[in-house]
């Protein structure tokens, strides 16, 4: 609020947990990007029942508020551990993208969209890794903790994110996830990047994380769709509104993509370079 003190800006408290309270805030409100979610991948395994009210049921919050208010388009924002979940987190996530893709068959004869926008982690977010391994080496401990020196990640920076969820209120009909075509990287990299001479400990992959992501997986390829710069997986489902989701509202086509087609991490023809991490690392 100190920084972002525009006139236009209005801020409220509140929680997704309380519906009353979400009606109010979409009253007059034209676009809903949901970014709200609990995330901590190890602490949600211990507490299983706060993911599911807030990513769940604070999901269906934010779609019966959106329904209620007559807002015209709504984002929510997804992860690459929705894809082929093992942790809880990814489940509750997976759920909530099926609740906004189905979204646009209550919405009845309300002109409200919604769609999903996936992608994997942004670079220097809160709880990532590089401001935890910054703290690392702040507190000279003499090492940097590495889960497995396989491990492999998508990432994008926040500006490159924000970007490309606003540029999906242009392109979304309603009903498709979109996911960016972004680097992958190594997460040793990250760390030479960082420390080219430091030691890296290897300390195992904690509860419910995976070695690589995966954005797309190949069991949706049948009904995924390759545009310039990212990928549109259209809904299983058949909409009571029919609608031709192989052309962006905007008007890019896309291309169907080959049966078996997976995205995923380890296997990105895409790859940060050492080089290319240390200079993101800087603005981190």
């Amino acid at each position: 609020r100190q920084t972002l003190n525009d006139p236009i800006m209005r801020y409220f408290l509140g929680d997704i947990r309380d519906l009353p309270r979400m009606k109010r805030a979409f009253e007059g409100i034209d676009f809903v990007i949901h970014a709200a979610a609990v995330k901590q991948v190890p602490a949600l395994e211990y507490n299983p029942d706060e993911a599911i009210k807030t990513n769940i049921i604070g999901s269906g919050n934010v779609i019966d508020a959106a329904l209620h208010t007559g807002v015209k388009k709504v984002v929510a924002l997804s992860t690459d551990k929705a894809a082929l979940p093992i942790n809880l987190y990814g489940a509750t996530k997976l759920v909530a993208d099926k609740l906004f893709v189905a979204a646009n068959n209550i919405s009845g004869g309300k002109d409200t969209t919604f769609s999903v926008v996936r992608y994997g982690n942004v670079l220097g977010s809160r709880g990532s890794v590089v401001p935890f391994f910054k703290s690392c080496l702040e507190k000279n401990q003499g090492f940097l903790p590495i889960t497995d020196e396989r491990m492999t990640r998508f990432s994008l920076t926040i500006e490159e994110g924000v970007k490309f969820v606003i540029k999906s209120f242009e392109r979304m009909k309603g009903g498709e996830i979109f996911v960016p075509k972004v680097p992958s990287y190594k997460i040793v990299d990250v760390a030479r990047a960082l420390d080219s001479s430091i030691e890296l400990k290897m300390v195992g992959v904690r509860p419910g994380e995976k070695l690589h992501e995966v954005l797309i997986p190949a069991d949706v390829s049948s009904r995924t769709l390759e545009y310039s710069s990212f990928y549109v997986i259209k809904p299983a489902m058949v909409f009571d509104r029919q609608t031709d989701l192989s052309t962006t509202q905007d008007g890019e086509k896309g291309s169907p993509v080959s049966d078996g087609f997976e995205y995923r991490s380890d296997q990105n023809p895409e790859f940060f370079s050492i080089k290319d991490l240390t200079e993101l690392c800087k603005s981190v």
